[in-house]
């Protein structure tokens, strides 16, 4: 209809017309409250910004020769950041001639994977970076998670050495060839 029977339409009823699309032909108009709808869109706009949950990045920082306990204490805060939403960063900082002993940095990570394992995806493998290592963990989602526990119900592990498990099951395999390759990168 043209455009002055369509005002005219829109008057009457006491409606906006809103142009939908502008550049079909002919172009397509619609007949609506618009400040309602405005409103509305601003509502749904609040609860997607209130139900977001926007991850923050945090970091744990380790030394080569940490103590067990140390250690312990690092993980649950490494598990409580995780179960709060938030990625993790694990650093190992390495002084002076730790650095030639990488090797025990990779260690490190692997045993913090293996106390972690199901519950957390590696969104970084471990590299580094001047006399730094780290890597970035992420949480799983529900389903993820689920996903994982139900393998492991599946099939029960065998029971091995603990050296032999530990780089069995685990993603992060320590190679020869990634720790001379942090050394060269390290005495460079």
């Amino acid at each position: 209809m043209p455009l002055y029977q369509a005002l005219d339409l829109a008057k009457k009823k006491g409606f906006d017309l809103v142009e939908v699309a502008p550049t079909a032909v002919p172009p397509v108009c619609r007949l609506m409250d618009y400040g309602k709808f405005k409103y509305e869109q601003a509502k749904k706009e609040r609860e997607m910004r209130k139900s977001q949950k926007t991850s923050i990045l945090r970091e744990i920082r380790l030394r080569p020769k940490i103590g067990d306990h140390d250690f312990d204490a690092k993980v649950r805060s490494v598990k409580k950041l995780l179960q709060d939403g938030d990625k993790v960063k694990i650093t190992i900082m390495f002084r002076g001639r730790e650095i030639t002993h990488a090797d025990l940095g990779w260690k490190l990570l692997e045993k913090m994977m293996e106390v972690l394992k199901g519950t957390v995806s590696i969104e970084r493998q471990p590299m580094m970076e001047g006399p730094r290592m780290f890597m970035i963990l992420t949480p799983l989602s529900g389903q993820q998670a689920k996903a994982v526990a139900a393998q492991q119900t599946k099939a029960p592990a065998t029971p091995a050495a603990p050296a032999e498990k530990a780089s069995a099951s685990h993603p992060i395999k320590i190679k020869e060839e990634k720790v001379e390759k942090i050394k060269e990168s390290a005495n460079a």
